[in-house]
């Protein structure tokens, strides 16, 4: 089954200085919650580039880590890049980000396509736990990019 999920938030800042925070892979670990201890493996870039291989580490659940493998595989500068799953625990991940220029301050849209690993059970683990998690992720993602930029409104879908 294929899960959608999309969030959107205006902050107060130029666009210049949100896309030069989001595009530096590097910063998303500012962005995670502590108890995901989220980290990045290897070198690199500070600047997302297509073709882009980004690994990292992630505890879904205490004591169970997971490896994931990102390509970024679509980059229009100031305007949307694309990261894809390689390897990980997801059937299929999709994350557009969207920086959309809106008054004083950008409009940020994420818009996560996915579908969970093991048919039928991982259709039950999404409708019980996984769902929920990402929300809150991208709750927290929200909250934190408020402090760091000021927010003017949030939405979710």
């Amino acid at each position: 089954m294929i899960h959608t999920l999309h969030r959107q938030q205006v902050v107060r800042a130029s666009l210049e200085e949100v896309w030069d925070f989001f595009s530096n892979p590097r910063n998303l670990n500012a962005l995670t919650p502590d108890e995901l201890s989220f980290r990045i493996i290897g070198e690199t870039a500070d600047t997302m580039y297509e073709g882009q291989i980004i690994e990292y580490r992630v505890r879904f659940i205490k004591g169970i880590w997971s490896k994931w493998l990102t390509e970024i595989t679509h980059v229009r500068e100031k305007s949307f890049f694309v990261d894809e799953q390689r390897v990980g625990p997801y059937k299929l991940w999709h994350h557009e980000h969207h920086f959309i220029p809106e008054g004083d301050g950008v409009r940020l849209v994420d818009r996560i396509t996915y579908v969970i690993s093991f048919g039928f059970i991982g259709d039950l683990v999404g409708r019980l736990w996984v769902h929920r998690k990402l929300a809150r992720i991208f709750d927290y993602r929200q909250e934190k990019t408020a402090t760091l930029f000021g927010a003017a409104g949030t939405t979710h879908a």
